[in-house]
C-alpha cells in the first residue's frame, strides 16, 4: 500500500485499488483507523447526478491508496436527526406491515394474495372486503381476480388504472411462468 495515512480527512478525495483490481474513488465520509474501514461517497452507478453510491472499503484488502485532494478545513457537524419524524416513520411502517399481514390472512387464494401484494406495493388504499379486493373504496376485484373481475365506475380514472394494473399483473405472471417452464 502506498501513502496510507493514519487518518483520512472527511471531505478528502481518495482513490483505492482493491485486491480484486477494482478502482474506487470518492469523497471520504468516515474513516475508522482501528478497523481500517474507509467509507467513500462515489458518483452514482445509475448515472443519476442527484444520487450517490456509498462504498465501505477495508484498507487491509487494498493494494493501493492515493489521496487525490486533501481537505484541511474542519467539516461542519452533520445536522441533528429529527427523532420524532424517524419514530413516526417507524410506527407507520410497522402499522403498514401489520395491515398487510392481517389483510393477507383474510384471503386463502394464493392468486388473490399475489395480486393484493402487487397492488399494495403501489397503492396504500387497498383492503380486503370478504374475498374481494377493494382499491380506493371505488374499485372491487372479485375472485378469480382476473381483468373481467374488476368492478367499478367504468369511466373513472381509478377503475381504468386498476384494470390496466390487473391486466399487466396477469401478463407478467403468465410471461414469468412461461419463462420458468422453458428453463426447466
Amino acid at each position: 500500500m502506498s501513502t496510507v495515512s493514519d487518518c483520512f480527512s472527511i471531505g478528502s478525495i481518495v482513490a483505492t485499488r482493491t485486491c480484486y483490481n477494482e478502482n474506487i474513488e470518492g469523497e471520504v465520509l468516515a474513516f475508522d483507523p482501528q478497523t481500517k474501514m474507509l467509507i467513500l461517497k462515489c458518483p452514482s452507478s445509475s448515472g443519476n447526478p442527484k444520487r450517490h453510491d456509498v462504498n465501505i472499503v477495508n484498507l487491509s484488502l487494498v493494494s493501493d491508496v492515493q489521496i487525490k485532494k486533501e481537505v484541511t478545513t474542519v467539516p461542519e457537524p452533520p445536522p441533528s436527526l429529527n427523532l420524532h419524524r424517524l419514530n413516526t416513520r417507524v410506527r407507520n411502517s410497522i402499522e403498514n406491515k401489520r395491515r398487510l399481514v392481517s389483510a393477507l390472512s383474510a384471503c386463502l387464494d394464493p392468486e388473490g394474495q399475489r395480486l393484493f401484494l402487487a397492488i399494495a406495493r403501489v397503492i396504500d388504499d387497498v383492503s380486503w372486503s370478504g374475498q374481494s379486493i377493494r382499491v380506493y373504496n371505488e374499485v372491487t376485484i372479485t375472485p378469480p381476480y382476473k381483468v373481467e373481475n374488476v368492478l367499478g365506475e367504468q369511466d373513472s380514472k381509478p377503475y381504468n388504472y386498476i384494470r390496466k394494473f390487473v391486466e399487466r399483473h396477469w401478463r407478467d405472471h403468465r410471461d414469468s411462468a412461461a419463462n420458468s417452464s422453458r428453463h426447466q
